[in-house]
C-alpha cells in the first residue's frame, strides 16, 4: 500500500523530513525516480509518490508520516493497496537505485 496525503493537508511540511524514500514533496515540486524528474502529483498541497512509498516497511514499525503529522490527513492510498511482501520487493528496488 502506498499512503496518500488528502487535501486536508496545512502544508506544514511535518512529513516530509521522515519519509526514508524521500516519497513526500511539496505541492507544485517536481519529484524523481531512477534519475528521472516527473510532474508534481499536486500543485496545493504535500503530497506523496506512490511508486517511492513503502509505508516505512523494512525501516519503522509504522508509517512516520502518519506519526507526525498534526492533522491527521495521511491515509492509505486505496488505489494502491499492495502486501508487505510487496512494499519490501519495492524497498529493496529502491535501495539498488539509489532513491
Amino acid at each position: 500500500m502506498a499512503l496518500l496525503i488528502t487535501d486536508e493537508c496545512i502544508n506544514c511540511g511535518a512529513c516530509e523530513p521522515e519519509c526514508p524514500n524521500t516519497a513526500i514533496y511539496e505541492g507544485g515540486a517536481l519529484w524523481a525516480l531512477n534519475g528521472q524528474t516527473h510532474n508534481p502529483i499536486s500543485n496545493d498541497f504535500f503530497y506523496i509518490v506512490p511508486d517511492k512509498c513503502t509505508e516505512c516497511v523494512g525501516f519503522h514499525d509504522e508509517p512516520q508520516c502518519q506519526a507526525v503529522c498534526p492533522v491527521d490527513c495521511i491515509i492509505v492510498d486505496p488505489a494502491h493497496i499492495e502486501t508487505k511482501e510487496e512494499l519490501l520487493a519495492k524497498k529493496e528496488s529502491l535501495d539498488l537505485m539509489g532513491r
